[in-house]
């Protein structure tokens, strides 16, 4: 469970990124979706396992999720709620690119997992996206041959951004090869839609409480990058999904990004946000981690 021991060789590594002898990859903007649902002990949470053959994240489980599109920064998207300007100061970023990582967002959500938080004007939302024809431009927008503005407008739907609530944001380490500055968003799945084992990244799929997916991992059962795990361990202190989301609202969020610091015995960790710290202090204490 995190903040796991550091191995000296990355110790090393991590240093020789901090002393500027190596520099460090440029990292990608991304977005990456917490979806929630009730649960018998607790909100759940949407997971994917990815493939271990993955350069990134292999054997993983993740949120859904991936990398920004320059077309999500088409400014014609249609849309209702929060405007572009109100996201960008929740994000602590410009308005273009607020508007497209909230693009993002509901894009990759709806490519890895059928669930799209879209409707036909600013009061409904999709209610079944399992037919042949969502499959068919569901596959078109993961291969990236139509745009999102343009399977938006084709069907008539805005984008729900009222839907969605900002969660967090992290950035990889400097010292790993592959790496993405990555803003963290909620959602509750909508009344009538379904998850769908359909992302081409995933081995396997599932709906996880959120407390069962910490102690899983905890348990060396399932495998959580930080991120996740810490996010999984923060949508665990609240009853229901609504409870979660009501927390999240109005709440601006700052990119961290891990590096190297002592743990509690001395051992090098990697280190985590401050709110997130009684999280896993409390845990430890309760003799859970």
């Amino acid at each position: 469970m995190p903040p796991a021991p550091l191995p000296d060789e990355l110790v090393a590594l991590a240093a020789s990124y901090d002393d500027g002898t190596r520099e460090p990859v440029e990292p990608r903007d991304a977005a990456t979706v917490v979806l929630l649902r009730p649960g018998g002990s607790g909100p759940e949470v949407y997971l994917l396992r990815r493939h271990t053959s993955m350069e990134f994240a292999a054997g993983m489980a993740v949120f859904p999720g991936g990398g920004v599109d320059r077309r999500d920064f088409d400014a014609s998207v249609g849309w209702a709620g929060p405007p572009p300007q109100e996201w960008a100061e929740a994000l602590g970023v410009g308005a273009d690119l607020a508007r497209a990582l909230v693009c993002a967002a509901v894009r990759e959500t709806f490519e890895e997992s059928g669930v799209l938080l879209a409707g036909p004007s600013a009061s409904e939302v999709v209610a079944d996206t399992t037919g042949a024809d969502w499959e068919a431009d569901r596959a078109a927008l993961e291969s990236h041959d139509l745009a999102f503005t343009a399977f938006l407008e084709r069907r008539g739907l805005v984008l729900r951004t009222d839907l969605l609530a900002v969660w967090d944001a992290w950035l990889t380490p400097a010292f790993e090869p592959k790496r993405y500055r990555t803003w963290f968003f909620a959602a509750v799945l909508p009344e009538g839609q379904v998850t769908r084992d359909v992302s081409t990244e995933s081995a396997s799929v599932s709906w996880t409480a959120a407390a069962d997916a910490v102690a899983a991992a905890d348990a060396g059962d399932l495998m959580l990058m930080p991120p996740t795990y810490l996010n999984c361990l923060a949508v665990a202190q609240h009853a229901d999904p609504d409870a979660a989301l009501a927390a999240a609202r109005g709440r601006r969020v700052t990119m961290h990004c891990p590096s190297v610091e002592p743990g509690p015995d001395g051992v090098p960790v990697l280190s985590m946000p401050d709110h997130l710290r009684p999280l896993v202090a409390g845990r430890r204490e309760a003799g859970r981690g």
